[in-house]
């Protein structure tokens, strides 16, 4: 029987299991819709798939290097505990290294052939959830490289080599030497985890977060009853104090906490022996723009046992 695209569409809508895997079922039952689920449930892939609403912000950040390229990901799972499990990091681990070759495109990564095991990463993911009992999910990538220079990594409160809760990933383009370049490199990352700056500049800034700042500034010095020239310089000098807070380049270096940013790199290029140019970065913060459900536990195992 021909497995048709609706028919694999309507099997995943109502088991919340990956696409391959049910073309799979239903290519293994014939294309009978009932036979496919229950082949689903006796492989625990439909049993993971109940799960898949949960709200998943915990888990880990992963990164992974190779000479001029470095890879981010983020996995997340539902609780912290899960997050300290050896086979979730171990799956991590082995994403980051996959994800060098994903070139950020987290469908791709989903789709790659997981280690010694003949099946892809969601499938992966999809048995580890059935083991484990948690909803989990692949929820990004990132890859940044240089052509000449160094790429450095950084992980915040690392739970094992290569994976805590934060990520950071430095670019730096130079001739120089590398081993002084890739001690800036570290120095920066760390910066930026703690810094948290949007962009390396202000013109490489989301244009419509600058526009609500600008606006929110502009409505509140108009209600300073100001005359319109001086209201205009408030707006000015308060945009650049924002400027200088947001981007990478105008922060002052958490290192020595009086140095900016831009004049460090410039230093720097004296221990480098030649020009330094900060390309990209990319900080990963684990769960971030997910909205957590807070819950009563108490309540929840009230209601689990039936105590009213």
């Amino acid at each position: 029987m021909e497995i048709t695209a609706a028919m694999v569409k309507q099997l995943r809508e109502s088991t919340g299991v990956g696409m391959m895997d049910c073309k799979k079922a239903l290519a293994e039952t014939n294309g009978d819709m009932e036979a496919a689920v229950d082949w689903l449930r006796t492989r625990g892939l439909a049993k993971a798939a109940k799960k898949a609403d949960r709200v998943a912000a915990e888990g880990l950040v992963g990164v992974a290097t190779a000479g001029t390229k470095a890879a981010v990901v983020e996995v997340n799972s539902e609780t912290d505990f899960v997050a300290r499990n050896e086979q979730f990091q171990n799956i991590v681990g082995s994403v980051a290294k996959l994800a060098l070759d994903a070139d950020g495109d987290v469908v791709k990564l989903g789709e790659m052939p997981f280690p010694g095991t003949g099946h892809s990463v969601s499938a992966e993911l999809t048995e580890a959830i059935a083991k484990i009992g948690e909803n989990m999910n692949l929820r990004r990538t990132k890859t940044i490289s240089v052509s000449d220079g160094v790429v450095e990594s950084y992980i915040h409160n690392a739970v094992k080599s290569g994976m805590g809760k934060i990520g950071i990933l430095v670019a730096l383009e130079s001739t120089g030497d590398k081993a002084a370049l890739s001690a800036l490199g570290k120095q920066l990352a760390m910066h930026i985890a703690a810094a948290q700056p949007q962009a390396i500049s202000p013109d490489e800034l989301d244009q419509d977060v600058v526009a609500r700042e600008r606006a929110i500034i502009l409505e509140q010095v108009k209600e300073s009853g100001k005359p319109a020239e001086i209201a205009d310089k408030m707006v000015e000098g308060r945009m650049r104090k924002y400027f200088e807070e947001v981007t990478l380049l105008s922060q002052v270096f958490v290192i020595d906490g009086e140095t900016k940013v831009v004049d460090a790199i410039k230093n720097a290029e004296k221990d480098v022996g030649a020009p330094i140019k900060l390309t990209q970065f990319v900080r990963y913060a684990l769960g971030e723009g997910i909205e957590k459900v807070e819950t009563d536990f108490a309540a929840e195992v009230a209601a689990t046992a039936g105590v009213k």
